[in-house]
């Protein structure tokens, strides 16, 4: 394998094949993309409230919230190409 030059990935054109006309593989992921942070945003608000109606005499409970959003708002604009 160290004697063959590294080839970029490509996907799989059987599977582009099935993309209707106008969409490419970035429009695909990105919406993709979108479908998971919202469920994961749904999760965590569901999450955040329970954490908090449950455990409010917890000290840690808001400061945990707090850097948990705060990473993954970083994360997904990362993802998503959305730089702030």
């Amino acid at each position: 394998m160290p004697t063959e030059p590294l080839q970029p990935f490509s996907p799989p054109t059987a599977l582009l094949a099935y993309l209707p006309q106008g969409f490419s593989v970035g429009t695909v992921v990105t919406w993709a993309l979108y479908a998971v942070f919202a469920f994961w945003a749904l999760y965590t608000l569901v999450a955040i409230y329970h954490w908090l109606k449950y455990s409010h005499a917890s000290l840690i409970a808001v400061p945990a919230i707090a850097v948990h959003l705060v990473l993954s708002v970083l994360l997904m604009s990362y993802a998503l190409g959305i730089y702030l």
